[in-house]
């Protein structure tokens, strides 16, 4: 894997190419391949201009930072003034806000150049883009395949090269599972090191913004410009000053192996990780097997919770104060009852039906109240883990990217497949997904590195070894913008 943003940020340095040219470049790239990728529903071609504008007087000014002047992507639900933001839902068609979410902000400050927003499970919900209100994108290693959700448009912008980077949000793991199906760096920060002021809320307790990259010295560099407490977001907190510094030295470096994390996953996933884990033993890791006996209980614990939160957060959407309004109504009941029954997808309203359920009057103690014990019995029980050990080795999902169209017929088997990824928001933990291989059919296989809370730094760093000793091939996708 080798750094986009370095190698773009220097040529822009050196005066080798503008922004603006460099803007134009990848909005070629972007009209040849979207159309057949359908990575990007909203293009912002010339709000790109004027960043590009803004960017190029900035480098000549001696202003530039890392990430000045190159151009990169947002999920549909983090908030843009003036810019559509839809969830990617009919129920919020036509919406701009008019307010930045504080990570756009940041960025903007520093010259980033925003090319457009990018498809996504409706509203977040889902784990292969395929309930988006403008279909599922397609994943670029095979067009045949989902991209993962329910970041997945942005997984297929920068595996497709048509942004450098990209931010997503990861609820249950999307923002990993998506960078695993496409062969690319997503990492999780820990939860409130970067503000979600202005994220679209699925499960507020869940919900984190993160950067999905081509290499981890890219992901290093995004997580740096947007992480911070932010006084409009109370569940922020402060990070260290400075930027992240990746070595790479793994030399007595211990890593947890839990086996929960590997029941019923494929031999050549398994193998895929077995490799990477035991080259970073010949670097002078050490490896420790620990037990996480709560981690079977995750799965259940996440959507219980995060359709409890969903049901609370959606239920701002009634078709009075902003996007899509139902006709034919006889009275505000029924406007607000035909509203959400047109506006919400199959998948939301699933989710909304559960999450009022199990907060119900008769079923809180018995869903709700239970779960939220229980997930306090995970964080426990990683928090246990982490004193034997550094980081925790896992697979990112337990299969590598599903056919377009299953997950109608296999819906179970598709929730099964956030089993890994799930126990790290709800332990609010920093998490990475690298490249590790692929399967026999040639397809991405995504390993995930885990930390404690706030050490998000090592966590790249562990990550940057893979990438330095070259352990993070992966099948690639052979357009895009070539740097």
């Amino acid at each position: 894997m080798k750094s986009v943003i370095s190698l773009l940020s220097q040529k822009l340095r050196s005066g080798e190419i503008t922004s603006a040219q460099l803007t134009e470049q990848y909005i070629s790239e972007i009209e040849k391949h979207n159309p057949t990728l359908n990575a990007y529903v909203h293009l912002t071609f010339d709000e790109a201009r004027k960043n590009a504008a803004a960017a190029d007087k900035m480098i000549k000014e001696g202003k530039a930072t890392a990430l000045t002047g190159i151009p990169f992507t947002l999920k549909d639900n983090i908030a843009t003034d003036g810019l559509p933001t839809t969830c990617c839902s009919k129920i919020l068609q036509g919406l701009k806000p008019y307010y930045d979410a504080t990570v756009w902000s940041k960025l903007k400050a520093q010259g980033a150049v925003l090319l457009g927003k990018t498809n996504m499970d409706e509203f977040a919900m889902g784990s292969t883009s395929e309930s988006s209100y403008f279909g599922a994108p397609l994943n670029p290693v095979d067009n045949t395949k989902v991209t993962g959700g329910s970041s997945g448009g942005v997984a297929a912008a920068v595996c497709a090269n048509i942004a450098a980077y990209g931010l997503g949000s990861d609820t249950g793991g999307s923002i990993r599972q998506p960078a695993s199906f496409c062969g690319i760096v997503g990492f999780k920060p820990t939860y409130g090191a970067v503000s979600r002021y202005g994220l679209i809320a699925y499960g507020s307790s869940l919900d984190q913004i993160g950067p999905m990259t081509q290499s981890v010295t890219d992901a290093a560099i995004v997580y740096d410009a947007i992480r911070g407490e932010d006084k409009a977001d109370g569940t922020s907190v402060p990070t260290p000053d400075g930027k992240t510094v990746l070595k790479g030295d793994v030399k007595g470096l211990k890593i947890g192996i839990a086996e929960e994390y590997f029941d019923g996953v494929p031999s050549d996933i398994k193998s895929a990780i077995d490799g990477m884990v035991a080259a970073y033993e010949k670097a002078g890791a050490q490896v420790v097997k620990v037990s996480i006996p709560a981690l079977k209980l995750a799965l259940p614990v996440y959507y219980i919770i995060a359709c409890a939160e969903a049901s609370s957060n959606l239920g701002r959407y009634d078709g009075i104060r902003y996007g899509f309004r139902a006709t034919g109504y006889t009275s505000v009941d029924d406007m607000i009852t035909k509203t959400r029954t047109e506006g919400f997808g199959k998948e939301v309203k699933k989710r909304i039906m559960l999450g009022t359920y199990v907060l119900s009057s008769g079923y809180f103690d018995a869903y709700y109240k239970k779960a939220c014990l229980i997930r306090k019995a995970v964080e426990s029980q990683m928090a246990e883990a982490f004193e034997k050990c550094d980081v925790l080795f896992a697979p990112t999902a337990p299969n590598t990217a599903f056919p377009l169209g299953y997950s109608g017929g296999n819906a179970v088997q598709t929730y099964l497949s956030d089993v890994c990824t799930v126990p790290v928001n709800i332990a609010g933990l920093p998490a990475i997904s690298i490249p590790c291989g692929t399967d026999k059919g040639g397809m991405p296989i995504g390993v995930q590195i885990i930390g404690k809370k706030f050490d998000d730094a090592r966590v790249l760093d562990v990550a940057y070894f893979a990438e330095i000793s070259d352990l993070s091939k992966t099948a690639e996708f052979k357009g895009g913008v070539r740097v």
